[in-house]
């Protein structure tokens, strides 16, 4: 398997990577500092998406089975794909938050990636991240430049990130290492970031001791 050195769940850091991947700066990521209504309300912009960092647990992956088994179809509007190269799951929740909203402008690798995908299955999708040295260098660089020093492409890391993002009314949970998008149900008034947070209550519910779980969400500054 093809490996790459982890990415912190740093939005300085993600959000250089954005640029470097050719979005404009307005689309931001940023720390949602917790849960209830009122904090969420202080996530400036308009919120697009939210990722998910959490270390993956019997009790995790029982409750995503669970909605694998409960989702019988997903909108053909959903962009999915599968995630094979080690270590890249900051990379893919990345591209699945920006890639499902049409609304924003990508150019540059993102660009390049996302005409390459169209008609593709989630798998080959995976397999055009693996032979993509453009968005790889530009992880790589990311990867290098958090407040914590990172660990080595091979060293085991059991934390993980999912996306969540609204789609055709619905909320969508995202995870390279599962067969397909979950549908976690309505969005209610198009407000992606609580119904996400919604379901990372659920994820968290699964740990309650678990104190590392990071919510980051994707935003456009100018809205």
């Amino acid at each position: 398997m093809v490996r790459w050195v982890p990415m912190e769940s740093n939005p300085e850091v993600w959000n250089a990577f954005l640029q470097s991947l050719g979005l404009p700066l307005n689309i931001q990521f940023t720390d949602v500092f917790g849960l209830d209504p009122e904090l969420l309300a202080m996530v400036p912009g308009r919120p697009l998406a939210a990722l998910l960092l959490f270390p993956i647990s019997e009790n995790t992956e029982k409750l995503s089975a669970e909605k694998q088994a409960e989702t019988k179809s997903v909108s053909e509007e959903v962009f999915f794909m599968k995630q094979t190269v080690g270590n890249a799951c900051g990379t893919v929740g990345i591209l699945h938050a920006v890639l499902n909203n049409p609304s924003i402008p990508v150019g540059g690798e993102v660009e390049v990636f996302r005409a390459a995908c169209q008609g593709k299955t989630p798998g080959e999708r995976a397999l055009l991240l693996e032979e993509n040295a453009g968005i790889a260098e530009r992880h790589s660089t990311a990867a290098s430049t958090g407040q914590t020093a990172a660990p080595s492409a091979d060293e085991k890391v059991n934390l993980h990130f999912v996306t969540f993002v609204e789609v055709a009314g619905r909320l969508w949970e995202l995870d390279g290492r599962k067969e397909k998008a979950c549908d976690w149900g309505l969005v209610a008034g198009g407000d992606v970031l609580g119904a996400a947070a919604g379901a990372v209550k659920r994820y968290m519910a699964c740990d309650p001791e678990e104190m590392r779980f990071t919510v980051v969400a994707l935003t456009d500054m100018n809205q």
